[in-house]
């Protein structure tokens, strides 16, 4: 009787080893000890060559500095909103150090998990937790958006050309965003201020396409505001703000894209949308992350409170490639320099839609409107 089951118990316990063996850095329940275990949830998925993208070479760049340090994964939770909130309760029951959300509509559930986790670490990014929760192990990152697209709307109101239709003599450029939220506001309130910095009389068409990933939408109110006059657009929306960059080559007009360097996500599958693509307004949540990682190796990250990074923490930025060089002409980049260097010095100071009431929003719209 003993032999009979020594056999099945010998071959079990190998197969538990040689699966213990190729786990390597995709799961969570690894052995290696002094190993800090960090996962990624993207409440949506990549592939937007953007945001969530960026999301996701941040975990990347954190591998690659660390390597056998570190056991890193990113998790797509898609965008169908009943997934996070079981998929984030499953990732903290779970031996995950150090757990990663982004976005707003993350901020609640966070709050919550959270509280019931102290022991754990919470990193989130794009907004921040209530302090007053006592959230003593989150951190929050928060970016300058409305700084760089001060830069952004003023580089706009430098290029265009656009005085159509003929009945209406004014510059006229464009806003697509995805949601109207607070964050895709800031956005708004630093691309209209830095517009007006060059042009006083700039008017700014401005549509919001209701999600994050209607891309078909996204390409139909494009199109609607390139064929009113809009001879440049830039795109706050993530995935769906792809649909405007589609626009733009079916049009022929130029385009601003977001968060990461889109021109370059497209030069070698899509060169004709590439080189429409003036420029981008980054938000690196790439290098926040790994920066976040960095101070929490160095015993210094900053949980139980938020931080706003900007351009001298390359928080935001604006990208400078190949393609910008090509569309932009010297004398504009050199006023993109001149306005960036007073941004950094205090010179100028750029509004928030942060604090910013809704009436005061839509005075905004109202006072650019074509």
């Amino acid at each position: 009787m003993n032999r009979f089951y020594a056999i099945p118990i010998f071959i079990l316990a190998s197969v538990a080893m040689f699966f213990a063996g190729c786990r390597g850095k995709t799961e969570a329940g690894t052995d290696d000890d002094g190993v800090l275990k960090i996962v990624n949830l993207i409440n949506g998925t990549r592939g937007d060559k953007s945001f969530f993208d960026s999301s996701a070479a941040g975990m990347d760049l954190i591998e690659a500095k660390y390597d056998s340090a570190v056991l890193t994964k990113t998790i797509e939770m898609s965008y169908d909103q009943p997934n996070w909130e079981p998929t984030l309760l499953d990732i903290a029951d779970q031996d995950w150090d150090i757990i990663i959300v982004g976005t707003w509509q993350m901020t609640e559930m966070l709050e919550e998990v959270a509280r019931d986790n102290p022991d754990k670490r919470f990193i989130i990014y794009d907004t921040e937790v209530d302090y007053s929760l006592d959230l003593g192990n989150v951190y929050s990152i928060l970016y300058s958006q409305n700084e760089a697209s001060f830069v952004a709307g003023a580089l706009a109101t430098a290029l265009t050309k656009s005085n159509l239709p003929l009945t209406n003599p004014d510059k006229l450029i464009g806003f697509l965003g995805g949601m109207d939220i607070p964050v895709i506001n800031d956005f708004l309130v630093g691309y209209v201020e830095g517009a007006r910095y060059v042009d006083p009389d700039i008017k700014i068409a401005v549509s919001y396409i209701g999600s994050f990933d209607d891309t078909a939408k996204g390409k139909e109110m494009a199109l609607a505001q390139y064929s009113q006059g809009v001879d440049i657009g830039f795109n706050v929306a993530g995935q769906a703000g792809l649909g405007q960059l589609d626009a733009a080559k079916d049009m022929h007009r130029y385009a601003i894209g977001v968060d990461s360097d889109q021109a370059e996500f497209f030069v070698q599958t899509d060169k004709a949308t590439a080189d429409l693509i003036a420029t981008s307004v980054l938000k690196h949540v790439d290098k926040s992350l790994l920066r976040a990682i960095d101070m929490h190796m160095e015993g210094k990250a900053p949980y139980g409170s938020s931080e706003i990074l900007g351009f001298d923490e390359e928080g935001v930025g604006i990208a400078k490639n190949e393609f910008y060089m090509a569309i932009v002409p010297e004398e504009i980049r050199e006023l993109v320099d001149e306005i960036e260097e007073k941004i950094r010095s205090g010179e100028i100071e750029v509004s928030s839609a942060f604090g910013m009431d809704s009436e005061a929003i839509n005075e905004l719209r109202y006072s650019i409107s074509p």
